[in-house]
């Protein structure tokens, strides 16, 4: 069998949650939606589809019989498991194939439908459960970086219970650990990111339609793909300055480090294993370890390639103030196609979105304000709540807007997003409002402090 990607024509009210949107019957610009084409995420898209059009072009894929291909004649999973995603191409000439650790799964591509996931609970009987698995679970980051620094072996059980336990938070809701991925804390880098690398994976495998376990172990290796960094000299890890070339050729060995420390296990996770080695591997061949070019490089490794840029740019680092969400995402689009995979790269900036709650933001009118809640309507114009005022100071009160609603300031100025800012900025730290009390998404806001 091959799989054949075809178009339809459907009245708006034929609509589904997890189809894909490429057209409309009148122009995008002319609609509320941000981008030209998209994945229906929540009866939300529907509506406002119906509200907007008549009928929209959606794409799919169809499976077509192969007569030429018996052997394809197998189920589609058994059918992608006899491809390997984890060759060498530079060594394929020198070693038989069975000395390559064989794929235990494959990109959704060689299936035919995608799985479609709802959130199963509202998002605020999730946050409380999915604070105490974050916490958790950047323990056991932590433990593990450490545990390597002083020679421990790596339990590879309590990393895959401990992500487990997150998949199973993102399945039921993705916005409460995607939320918390938000905060960050520069002396706790290391573990933060791996942890925030393997949650927005996890909900990103969630987003492409993979099945269950196939969304576990891309969390796992999300979790795992730079533990070659134990290995890392600390005075360079934690450099504040620009790396020499001596010292850079040294933190690229972590690719490697991270591969044999992997193999090195009992139990041997391939996609684990591949993903350490090859997280850094770019379209173009100016990657590295090994410089692969865009068919070489395991599905995947692409996609934590993504999330790990995106985390990174987001993170104070040692050498770096975190940017913020929405220039990570514009640097992404940006390379999509020669650095990233460009599909992968544009489903990442939808899922991420613009805006998200727990965003720090700065109106046209100069006063500064966190996105409590997205406008699925209308992505530009989310719920805020202003913390600010136009001189950067703390007003007496904070106050809430809804953008959609076009509301004034104090001055009769329209209320409008200039630009997202990097959470730290003006002395406004989202860790500190949460913890006071400040639940994005959904409520009231209510003698909330800083």
């Amino acid at each position: 069998m091959h799989y054949e990607t075809v178009e339809r024509e459907i009245p708006v009210s034929d609509l589904r949650v997890g189809m894909h949107v490429i057209r409309l019957d009148r122009p995008w610009e002319e609609t509320d939606f941000l981008l030209q084409g998209f994945i229906i995420q929540r009866q939300d898209d529907i509506d406002a589809l119906q509200r907007q059009c008549q009928r929209v072009i959606i794409e799919g894929k169809i499976r077509r019989p192969d007569p030429e291909d018996h052997q394809r004649n197998f189920p589609a999973k058994a059918v992608t498991k006899t491809r390997s995603i984890f060759s060498d191409p530079k060594k394929t000439a020198k070693k038989p194939q069975k000395s390559r650790p064989k794929p235990d799964l494959a990109p959704p591509g060689g299936r035919a439908v995608k799985v479609t996931y709802i959130n199963k609970i509202d998002v605020r009987y999730e946050i409380n459960k999915a604070t105490v698995h974050y916490d958790q679970a950047k323990t056991v980051a932590k433990d593990i970086m450490n545990g390597l620094r002083v020679g421990r072996a790596l339990d590879i059980n309590k990393a895959r219970e401990t992500v487990d336990q997150c998949v199973d938070s993102i399945l039921r809701n993705d916005d409460a650990l995607m939320l918390l991925t938000k905060l960050k804390h520069k002396d706790e880098y290391t573990a933060e990111h791996c942890l925030n690398v393997s949650i927005l994976s996890a909900a990103f495998g969630k987003r492409l339609g993979l099945l269950e376990e196939e969304i576990r172990t891309l969390g796992l290796c999300g979790m795992l793909h730079d533990i070659g960094k134990a290995k890392v000299p600390t005075d360079i890890l934690q450099k504040p300055g620009t790396l020499t070339p001596a010292e850079y050729s040294i933190m690229q060995n972590h690719a490697d480090w991270g591969r044999d420390m992997l193999m090195a296990l009992p139990k041997v996770v391939h996609a684990a294993i591949d993903v350490a080695y090859n997280h850094h591997e770019r379209l173009d061949g100016k990657g590295y370890p090994r410089g692969l070019i865009d068919y070489q490089i395991p599905y995947f490794a692409k996609i934590v390639a993504i999330v790990d840029t995106y985390d990174a740019i987001t993170s104070n680092r040692a050498y770096d103030k975190g940017r913020s969400s929405m220039e990570a995402l514009e640097i992404i689009h940006r390379f999509k196609g020669t650095q990233f995979d460009p599909e992968l790269a544009r489903e990442f900036v939808l899922m991420i979105g613009i805006y998200p709650p727990g965003s720090l933001v700065e109106l046209k009118t100069g006063e500064v304000a966190i996105v409590i809640a997205s406008n699925p309507k209308n992505r530009r114009k989310p719920k805020i709540m202003i913390v600010r005022n136009a001189d950067k100071q703390r007003p007496p009160k904070y106050r809430l807007a809804d953008l959609a609603g076009n509301p004034k300031g104090e001055h009769a100025q329209l209320l409008e997003i200039a630009k997202e800012i990097p959470d730290g900025s003006y002395g406004i730290q989202l860790q500190r409002f949460i913890d006071n009390g400040l639940q994005l998404g959904y409520q009231t806001v209510d003698r909330i402090s800083e």
